[in-house]
């Protein structure tokens, strides 16, 4: 009985977060990327569920991940009955020994979607190419920041990653977009976004190698650009750097200040679980006290990613106000003494 019991509340808890959603759920073409369940923060931090498209992505976090496999394999299966049109199901397990299957083995279906829409522009994806699914939901608003903000402008994008910020500056019309990434398989991601939306592939503005070696090179050759963009993993060391989001976070910043032409942006993310949004506040504050660097705006997180009021039942780590997540977005306004210019 209290098995059944246990099976009813994780159902009831999926219903209520379906609800929440349901201007997603009821889109007639089903091309979009969102969170439909974020068990960090509503209920059950052994499990979240990503709809890519025509495809789910149900990610096992759990340390033991046996114990999260019955719920996921009941989450499945009610999905694919309230979700007639998902063709694919894959299952990314955070624990597991096997390397493939932390990168995530295809559960249901034929074939993983390869592609997502979001505010006009189509992202390639590859939903089993590395431990998340090769595009984060929670900056979808920082790129479409992007497709308003950056019309005619020369942008750089360090740790791109799979590129998408810069694939949303290229999609607003961006007069050029630089990548810079360590990985050329993930950077080849970017070109295929590029071709999705029709974008000319420019084999120079695709860079791959460290953050600190390339980002040396471009200050010598005297490169300038009126948006950079950084969003590090919160932890990596090489041997030309390091990168520490928590205790030095001002280091990647000042790194790339250089680069910035006058009166650009500098669209900075920090997602630091347990950097409080307090700390990181007056770390911005003490680079702004020159008065040539300026908090132009802070944006927020969605809410399928944080959470709904009604849907909320956890609590991050450390308070992130005055920003609404972990994920910690802002738009600082650089200002330069010999005032040059992109």
């Amino acid at each position: 009985m209290k098995a059944v019991e246990a099976q009813a509340q994780w159902l009831d808890l999926l219903a209520g977060c379906l609800q929440a959603r349901a201007e997603w759920l009821n889109s007639p073409q089903h091309t979009g990327a969102f969170r439909l369940f974020n068990g960090f923060l509503e209920g059950d931090p052994e499990i979240v569920i990503d709809v890519y498209g025509r495809t789910l992505v149900l990610y096992n976090y759990a340390a033991a991940p046996e114990s999260a496999q019955e719920r996921l394999e009941l989450a499945q299966n009610w999905l694919l009955e309230k979700l007639p049109w998902v063709e694919a199901v894959v299952l990314k397990v955070r624990h597991a020994p096997n390397p493939q299957e932390r990168a995530g083995r295809l559960a249901y279906g034929r074939a993983p979607d390869r592609r997502v829409r979001e505010h006009g522009v189509w992202y390639a994806v590859d939903l089993t190419l590395n431990l998340d699914a090769s595009f984060y939901l929670d900056t979808r608003n920082l790129r479409a920041w992007a497709i308003a903000h950056l019309a005619g402008k020369k942008v750089l994008n360090t740790f791109a990653y799979t590129g998408s910020l810069g694939v949303a500056a290229r999609a607003g019309g961006a007069e050029q977009v630089i990548h810079i990434d360590r990985s050329r398989r993930f950077l080849n991601l970017a070109k295929d976004s590029y071709a999705l939306n029709g974008f000319a592939v420019n084999r120079a503005d695709f860079l791959t190698g460290d953050f600190w070696v390339l980002t040396a090179r471009l200050k010598r050759e005297g490169r300038l650009f009126d948006c950079v963009f950084v969003d590090p993993p919160f932890f990596s060391i090489t041997t030309a750097g390091k990168v520490d989001l928590v205790s030095e976070s001002h280091r990647v910043i000042n790194k790339v200040r250089p680069l910035v032409g006058h009166d650009g942006y500098l669209a900075v993310v920090n997602n630091a679980l347990f950097l409080s949004g307090e700390e990181y506040m007056k770390m911005l504050a003490e680079l702004c006290s020159d008065g040539y660097l300026s908090i132009e705006e802070r944006i927020p997180v969605p809410p399928d990613i944080t959470g709904f009021p009604e849907t909320q039942l956890g609590q991050l780590p450390v308070d992130p106000a005055p920003f609404n997540h972990s994920t910690k977005i802002v738009i600082l306004r650089v200002r330069r003494k010999d005032e040059r210019r992109a």
